[in-house]
């Protein structure tokens, strides 16, 4: 939905028998209606409500005038009205979508809603919490927490008591997918997994994520760790603020300097999974990905969380999400189909 919602002020003493004031607003504030009630001319309030003392009241509302406007919660974001007018033949993964950051049109939607397991593209969560509110030079000594033991997780090969800076933990996060740079980052800015996750789910909840529950930073399988692919489309469109998120994502290969707990030199080549951006798989004609995160568990399928242009530098941006494709190549064709609509 677009617009704003109008909220009139009188500049007038509250003199009637009865007055009331509305307000609705799409979002955090989805409907709150403030009465406040008069017994006659002589009566007075021994509260009278006061609009500039609300806690919704920002500096934009505070201003004087007339005329007050609030922001709508969706102005700037895609919003899926009706799947059904998609043709949903040329994807077969579970859930797909395709939304135009510039306009905000939705190009293509299949199952937006639906509840799936993440797998590490969960890692955008963690790595928007690390650029909003962590602080990229700080020294982070890796503790016990960061031995993932578990078949199958992809690492950075991060040891207890190595020390490195928030900053290289986001690329060995993002690049080799490292669930032992995730739950580093986790306890140095939360102290715990635990505080970390609920951190995660704060943020989700602010962002409108209804659909999502995190209770890990790296998206190792828990029935309780899911998210939709639109959920996923709000995570990733807020990263995308931050030119830190940007620059890493789009990042093929890293190369780590740090120190072990002895404080020997380390030295480590991070690479990045997305095939797009190494070059195994290429994009339809016109169109460039210049970010994303791929994530992969068995009961997860494989899924891609991916940003495009079509042209260059200056051209329109889009968001395309793959969730629960049967294999890699599965997972790439049906990405191909979703942003060759970017093109069409």
């Amino acid at each position: 939905m677009a617009g704003d919602v109008q909220v009139m002020r009188r500049k007038k003493n509250l003199r009637a028998a009865k007055a009331g004031v509305c307000l609705s607003v799409l979002g955090v504030w989805a409907a709150a209606s403030l009465y406040g009630c008069g017994f006659g001319e002589t009566s007075s309030l021994e509260k009278p409500y006061s609009f500039e003392e609300r806690p919704f009241v920002t500096e934009e509302l505070a201003q004087d005038g007339e005329t007050l406007t609030v922001p709508l919660f969706a102005r700037d974001l895609c919003v899926v009205a009706d799947e059904a007018a998609f043709d949903g033949e040329e994807v077969d993964s579970e859930a797909g979508v395709l939304f135009s950051l510039s306009d905000g049109e939705v190009l293509y939607s299949k199952n937006a809603f639906e509840r799936l397991y993440p797998a590490s593209t969960t890692k955008i969560m963690t790595a928007l919490l690390a650029v909003k509110y962590g602080n990229l030079e700080d020294m982070v000594t890796v503790t016990e927490d960061a031995v993932i033991t578990e078949a199958g997780a992809t690492l950075a090969d991060l040891k207890p008591g190595d020390t490195l800076t928030m900053e290289q933990l986001l690329y060995g996060l993002m690049l080799p997918s490292g669930n032992d740079a995730g739950a580093a980052i986790a306890v140095h800015m939360s102290q715990s997994i635990e505080n970390f996750a609920a951190l995660m789910n704060e943020e989700a909840a602010r962002l409108g994520a209804t659909g999502t529950h995190f209770v890990n930073p790296h998206g190792l399988h828990d029935e309780n760790h899911y998210t939709t692919a639109y959920d996923l489309y709000l995570i990733f469109n807020e990263a995308l603020k931050y030119p830190k998120f940007r620059e890493v994502t789009k990042t093929v290969a890293y190369t780590a300097n740090y120190k072990d707990k002895d404080g020997g030199d380390v030295s480590k080549v991070w690479e990045g999974g997305n095939w797009y951006l190494t070059g195994k798989r290429q994009a339809p004609e016109g169109v460039t990905v210049f970010s994303g995160k791929t994530g992969t568990t068995q009961a997860a399928g494989c899924c891609l969380v991916m940003a495009s242009r079509n042209g260059g530098e200056s051209g329109d941006e889009y968001v395309s999400i793959v969730m629960k494709a049967k294999n890699r190549d599965n997972l790439y064709e049906n990405m191909t189909n979703i942003i060759s609509k970017i093109v069409n």
